[in-house]
This record gives C-alpha cells, sequence and structure tokens, in this order.
C-alpha cells in the first residue's frame, strides 16, 4: 500500500488527538460513567440471551478443571489465615456477634417437630441400635468386673443363685444371654432412648445447652482452631475436597442444577436494567465515580506511555484514511 504525506500526516494528528485526550483523568471519568450509564439503561436480554451465559458458565466452572496453582492458593490462602498472629489476641466474640448466636439458637430451639423427627429417626437406625446394645453389654461387663474384683457384699450370693437366669452362666455365654436380651428389648430401649432425648432436648433445655455452649467459647482466641485443623495437612485436605468437586462437576446432576438454576435467575432478571443488576453486586453510580475509574485511569495511562493505544490506534486509523471513501472525500472527489 503506497502511503501519502497528507493521510500520514492526519493519521499522526489523530493520534496525537487520542494522547492528548485520554492521558487526562477527567476525559477517562466522564467516558467511564456515560458508558456505564449507557450500560444502565440496558435490559439483560437486550444484551444478551440465556444460551452464551449458560455457556459460558458450563465451560468454564463445569467442563474446566481448577489448575494445580489455584488449590495451591487456596490451601495457602487457609493456612495463613490460620497462623496469622492476630489470632492470637482476637476471640471468637470478637468476629461472631452475640445478638445472631441468639437469633440462632432461638430458631434452632423453636424447631421442635423437626428435632423430634430427627431423634425418632436415629434412634430406629439399625446402627444406633447396634451401638446402644454394645455400650449396654459393655457396660454391664464393667460393672460385673469390677463388682466381683472387690468382693462387693452381695454379689457372691447373686451369681450364685439357686435356679436363677444367671446360675448357669459362664464367660463363654454372659454375651450371648445379654445379646439375646437386648434382641428382644431393643424396641422397648430405643423408645425409652427416643422419650430421654426428647425430654433432655425440650425447646427450653436446647436453647440453654447452645447459651452455655456459647459461654464457654466466646472468651478462646482464634488461635484455638489450630487445634481442630490440621496446618501441615491442609493441602493433603483441600486437594481431597477438589477431588470431590471435581468429580461432581464432570456429572449430569450438577449440569443439570447449573443450567436449571442460570435459566430460573434469567427469567426472573431478564426484563431488569443493568443498573439493577450491577446493584445487586453493591455497584453503583458512586463506585463506579471514584474506586472504579481509580482503577481504570492507571490502566489507560499504561496503554498511552507504552505506546499501545497508538500502535492499534493506527491500525483501524489507516484501514479508514487509506479506504476508497476516505481517499474519495480527500482527493475531492466524493464532492
Amino acid at each position: 500500500m503506497s502511503t501519502q504525506p497528507i493521510i500520514e500526516k492526519l493519521i499522526e494528528a489523530h493520534l496525537d488527538f487520542l494522547d492528548e485526550q485520554f492521558s487526562q483523568t477527567q476525559v477517562i471519568q466522564q467516558e467511564f460513567e456515560q458508558f456505564y450509564h449507557w450500560l444502565g439503561s440496558r435490559q439483560l436480554q437486550h444484551i444478551w440471551t440465556f444460551e452464551p451465559i449458560q455457556q459460558l458458565i458450563q465451560k468454564q466452572i463445569l467442563d474446566t478443571p481448577a489448575s494445580d496453582f489455584l488449590i495451591e492458593q487456596i490451601a495457602e490462602h487457609i493456612r495463613f489465615a490460620l497462623i496469622h498472629p492476630a489470632n492470637d489476641t482476637a476471640t471468637v466474640e470478637d468476629v461472631i456477634p452475640v445478638l445472631t448466636i441468639d437469633r440462632i439458637a432461638q430458631y434452632v430451639a423453636s424447631k421442635e417437630e423437626h428435632r423430634k423427627k430427627l431423634i425418632k429417626t436415629i434412634v430406629n437406625n439399625p446402627a444406633f441400635s447396634a451401638l446402644l446394645t454394645q455400650l449396654i453389654q459393655q457396660t454391664m461387663h464393667d460393672y460385673l468386673d469390677e463388682s466381683m474384683s472387690k468382693r462387693v457384699p452381695g454379689v457372691g450370693r447373686f451369681m450364685k443363685m439357686g435356679k436363677s437366669v444367671l446360675e448357669t452362666v459362664t464367660d463363654s455365654n454372659l454375651d450371648d444371654t445379654i445379646n439375646h436380651y437386648l434382641q428382644k428389648n431393643i424396641l422397648k430401649l430405643s423408645q425409652m432412648s427416643e422419650r430421654v432425648l426428647n425430654q433432655h432436648f425440650d425447646n427450653d433445655k436446647l436453647y440453654h445447652f447452645q447459651a452455655n455452649v456459647w459461654h464457654k467459647v466466646k472468651t478462646m482466641p482464634l488461635s484455638v482452631l489450630k487445634n481442630y485443623v490440621e496446618v501441615q495437612d491442609l493441602t493433603k485436605t483441600v486437594g481431597l475436597g477438589h477431588e470431590i468437586w471435581d468429580h461432581i462437576r464432570q456429572t449430569d446432576y450438577l449440569k443439570q442444577q447449573v443450567h436449571d438454576g442460570i435459566y430460573t435467575w434469567y427469567v426472573r432478571n431478564q426484563e431488569r436494567s443493568f443498573d439493577l443488576l450491577l446493584r445487586d453486586l453493591n455497584i453503583d453510580e458512586g463506585l463506579v465515580q471514584h474506586e472504579l475509574t481509580k482503577l481504570l485511569v492507571p490502566v489507560l495511562q499504561q496503554l498511552i506511555t507504552t505506546g499501545h493505544l497508538r500502535r492499534r490506534a493506527r491500525v483501524y486509523l489507516e484501514k479508514f484514511y487509506y479506504s476508497e471513501k476516505a481517499l474519495d472525500i480527500l482527493n475531492n472527489k466524493g464532492a
């Protein structure tokens, strides 16, 4: 492409003009605000349909595995938070509001019917029956062993009672005898456990139980968390958590959940303007005028000082000035 001196001068003048304009903070702020106002007046459905949003999230979140570096960074940030020296002086009540704890305690205590259903489910579970059976067996063994070893008065006669159930009991069949009795009565024992648990965890007692726990832990320093989290194992534990996510993100179940969740959000918000959508994220005009503009200004200044804006603008200005229409005008053919 042959160049023309007049066109080259126009391009250079145009580039100088762009550099001058965008080097001014007020120009950047004004243009950013104007763009925000324009975008804010658009409805979601005027800009995007559901499909590209869903496809983007599908690709970036579900189809793309997390990088090893990201996993390492997550583990490192958790470790940093746990070993931070501020944890030695900050207490639990410094970071958790007591009124919120009280509301939680009242809410949990008020769910009486839900709690009773939960207790019923637990005590009627075979695992609970097995645990209860083992506990009673072990308690009886410990009691008899301790009683015999201390020669408690009356225990010897109890063990030698004629024609009694225990007369023929030996070390070899004691377990079978106790187990047989418990198996016959496990339903009754479970029902008794359910009554005791419901009595112990009524609304008032459960509320005070939570309150007592709070008063015991509220003055503890946050560094106590290190007693329950193995800091040196964070890389492994975070990695295990990632393995769970890495599997579930590829399941049809999660793909369907994400698809339907995005669709529901889109249908509810498609007629809302971006101004309202951005407000949902606490982004308003004040934030744009101050904080976001401050972040944008250094970027544009770097674009100018490094010559990037000038290089990229020249590409398009050359296309324009050397276009047939522009050449016709410059050569007085478009008059």
